[in-house]
């Protein structure tokens, strides 16, 4: 245990050195410096281009003008950038202390100056482009970015971890529904089910880092119920999610929607053996991907 300290200890004081910029200690001798492709690896490319796609879907399942969607979806694209980034910033002492190597910031490809920039700069965009879509929709949409950022920045450590997922996800389908004439608001059931996913996701995101951030201090939901837990919660809320998309709108339920509820469940069942990992939160991409499907289908029917 005093081992594990001292360790923690000089791994803090290198972090301290990363933030006063010595460029040495960060990368940890020789790692290469800086690159465009380091910072876009920041970003989080993978949830960023996940939750964009699925503005795509929503602004042409709810039929958006051609200019409409284009700045919903530009507004969505620079707002998941933001958030990105502030993320690997605002977890850079601890992903140093934790030997992240696969973290921009920890192997050096990215600057620490260079990615708060960035995710100041996707933010100002974020904001006109977002009060573009509408007043109401654009404060929506804000609403949304300041629940990640409350995220990265304080709420990650809290027992409502979960809250800021479930809010900026429902409130996606408002910000694009609300930008149309009329500004109408979303069926209940597509604001439940974006809800439920994104706190699902929360869970199965956190899966594979659990250990780590109880070593540098994150004790989110998560974190406080533990791997076995958290992965059977987070499958149950995904489910929940597919549920209410399946059930949710009037009308008979169509053969593809019995299929994506079994599928879910096989999937999330698979991904339970193996809650340590990527596969639950892959298994809640591919569920979220089949979502999109039926959403488009449910909307233009």
């Amino acid at each position: 245990m005093p081992a594990r300290t001292t360790q923690f200890n000089e791994k803090t004081e290198n972090t301290e050195n990363t933030e006063n910029g010595d460029e040495t200690e960060r990368a940890g001798g020789g790692a290469p410096g800086p690159t465009v492709t380091g910072l876009l690896a920041a970003c989080h490319p993978l949830p960023a281009a996940a939750v964009t796609l699925f503005t795509v879907a929503l602004t042409a399942a709810a039929g958006s003008s051609l200019r409409g969607a284009a700045l919903a979806v530009s507004a969505v694209a620079t707002g998941q950038l933001s958030v990105g980034w502030c993320n690997d910033r605002a977890d850079l002492r601890r992903d140093l202390a934790t030997g992240r190597r696969d973290k921009p910031l920890v192997a050096g490809t990215a600057s620490p100056a260079a990615v708060t920039r960035a995710a100041a700069l996707a933010l100002l965009l974020c904001v006109p482009l977002s009060l573009a879509c509408g007043p109401l929709a654009g404060a929506v949409h804000l609403a949304g970015v300041a629940a990640a950022w409350g995220y990265n920045l304080r709420l990650k450590s809290t027992v409502v971890s979960w809250a800021p997922y479930a809010l900026a996800f429902g409130l996606l389908p408002a910000f694009v529904t609300l930008g149309l004439p009329g500004a109408p608001w979303p069926p209940w059931w597509l604001t439940t089910a974006a809800a439920l996913l994104g706190a699902g996701a929360h869970f199965a995101n956190v899966l594979p880092d659990i250990d780590d951030d109880l070593a540098t201090g994150v004790t989110g939901l998560p974190q406080r119920l533990g791997v076995r837990c958290s992965a059977a919660l987070g499958g149950l809320l995904v489910l929940g999610s597919a549920t209410a998309l399946v059930l949710g709108p009037p009308g008979r339920v169509t053969a593809y929607g019995w299929t994506l509820l079994a599928a879910t469940t096989t999937a999330l069942l698979l991904a339970a053996r193996r809650p340590v990992g990527r596969l639950p939160f892959l298994a809640t991409m591919a569920v979220a991907g089949a979502d999109v499907v039926l959403l488009v289908l449910e909307l233009r029917s």
